[in-house]
């Protein structure tokens, strides 16, 4: 395996879309090891911060067919799968296809949309494939839906249900940025402009390279005891209603794998665990009420700061 191909991708990706928001490295970074883990990521936070467009930076830099889909509530299933509809000239049903055959589909604004199309998101996330009229159409890779999302208190807005969150990799959040970076970009060009600017850096080769070797990144016993030991810890703990699920653990081994493979090691450690586990755990633990961001990343926190974290043995 060439370690170093995990290094060189993560830095021109990063470095491509850094042209296009400032000083948010570490959520690209975040964003293209879900990508690269063949998962779905949820970005989360107030209007204005450059969700849509940090997403469709991240579309345009890896390449492939892209489609974006704004939600509303107006919104139905087939809007999104497509439809069989009558063709006069032939007499026949055709199958036309809806934006979510692509290989980068970015939805924005999830939780505008009502929960019969959220839903409708379910199949085509898990078993990337689509069903419609009991006929099965199966997505070309790479696939990977980018997911915004307003804080669920803005008005007009519909909570995601369980079981769909749970099919996030992880959710993240973007966040203000510095004085000085505002400054720049509000004094900068059109940023539509610059993403129409921006060129694809990774080849379909190398992308197919990091999504298939990541894997034998080596995770040693003590370390999956870690993981295993977080994930437990999620499901005994007495403030949460439900802890994390047996997908969320196998998100929180493979980002760890990618993690360690990007920062230039053929092993994990404890420290690529802690992380990516915030952004992997928040979104999937329960409580009597909403969790937001800062206040799930408190939660896991707490929760792996009582752990102990395996030590190499000299």
């Amino acid at each position: 395996m060439n370690i170093q191909a995990f290094v060189d991708y993560k830095n021109k990706v990063v470095e491509n879309c850094s042209k296009v928001i400032l000083g948010k490295e570490k959520v690209i970074e975040l964003i293209l090891t879900t990508f690269i883990c063949s998962g779905h990521v949820l970005l989360e936070d107030l209007p204005g911060t450059g969700k849509t467009m940090l997403l469709r930076a991240f579309a345009k830099t890896i390449g492939g067919n892209f489609n974006r889909i704004q939600f509303t509530p107006d919104l139905l299933p087939a809007d999104l799968t497509g439809i069989n509809f009558y063709n006069k000239a032939t007499g026949q049903f055709e199958f036309r296809r809806g934006p979510l055959f692509a290989n980068i589909v970015l939805v924005d604004e999830i939780n505008r949309a009502t929960p019969r199309t959220q839903s409708s998101l379910l199949e085509v996330m898990e078993e990337r494939q689509i069903t419609v009229d009991g006929v099965t159409n199966r997505l070309e890779e790479p696939f990977m839906v980018m997911a915004t999302q307003n804080p669920i208190e803005s008005y007009g807005t519909f909570p995601l249900p369980e079981a769909q969150v749970d099919r996030f990799f992880m959710r993240l959040s973007m966040g203000y940025m510095s004085r000085e970076q505002e400054t720049e970009v509000i004094a900068r060009p059109s940023t539509v402009a610059i993403i129409d600017s921006l060129e694809c850096v990774a080849t379909p080769e190398e992308t197919a390279y990091v999504r298939s070797q990541f894997c034998n990144v080596e995770v040693c016993d003590d370390v999956k005891n870690y993981i295993m030991d977080i994930v437990q810890a999620t499901r005994e703990n007495k403030k949460l209603l439900a802890g994390v699920s047996t997908r969320g653990g196998i998100a929180l081994y493979k980002t760890a794998q990618v993690t360690a493979a990007m920062n230039g090691r053929d092993f994990v450690i404890p420290e690529d665990v802690k992380f990516v586990a915030p952004h992997i755990i928040g979104h999937r633990i329960s409580t009597s009420g909403y969790l937001n961001m800062e206040d799930a990343k408190k939660r896991v926190d707490e929760i792996i700061d009582s752990i102990p974290v395996p030590v190499e043995e000299k």
